[in-house]
């Protein structure tokens, strides 16, 4: 992988609360941020104009934000390639990474042959993509750039890490 940290480990799972509780029992990681229905501008499926309804839960594990990611709308997607739409399955999903240019970071992977599974920019105009890297790294890279929004979202998530005394999930909206 590129010489860049990872900033975000995110799982797919069919409820992103239950997901949070458990990881935060089992490990002591939240509290979590709760984004339903995160709204999407654009949403290409390969290369393809699509819809995609997702919902995430966002919380802090060590050094590293942890996501869990479930989609509410039935269909191909970035999330179903590797866990088919009624297979019951889930895990590791993707792990994200700051870059300077999500346009050239994109671009580079996919001259590198690996395929752009998901552009999406959020209503905001926030841009991301999932890049198609799982026979390399068995998971997908979801990349941004570290824009003020986002890095303030990080810091919210880092700063609040172990305060429990509003409970594990707190509800967030994007856009």
């Amino acid at each position: 992988m590129p010489d860049l940290p990872i900033r975000q480990i995110a799982y797919f799972v069919p409820d992103i609360r239950e997901a949070a509780r458990a990881h935060a029992q089992a490990f002591g990681s939240g509290p979590y941020y709760v984004a339903d229905n995160i709204p999407l501008k654009r949403a290409l499926y390969r290369g393809t104009e699509g819809h995609l309804d997702h919902s995430s839960a966002y919380g802090q594990w060590g050094e590293v934000m942890i996501e869990f990611c479930q989609q509410n709308n039935p269909g191909p997607s970035a999330f179903h390639d590797l866990y088919p739409e009624g297979s019951g399955r889930t895990g590791l999903h993707h792990v994200a990474l700051f870059v300077d240019d999500v346009a050239m970071a994109a671009e580079a992977w996919r001259t590198q042959g690996h395929a752009i599974a998901l552009d999406a920019t959020m209503t905001d105009g926030f841009r991301y993509v999932f890049v198609d890297t799982v026979e390399k790294y068995g998971h997908m890279l979801e990349l941004y750039e570290p824009l003020p929004a986002l890095t303030g979202f990080y810091e919210l998530v880092r700063a609040s890490a172990g305060d429990m005394s509003e409970g594990v999930l707190r509800t967030i909206t994007f856009g």
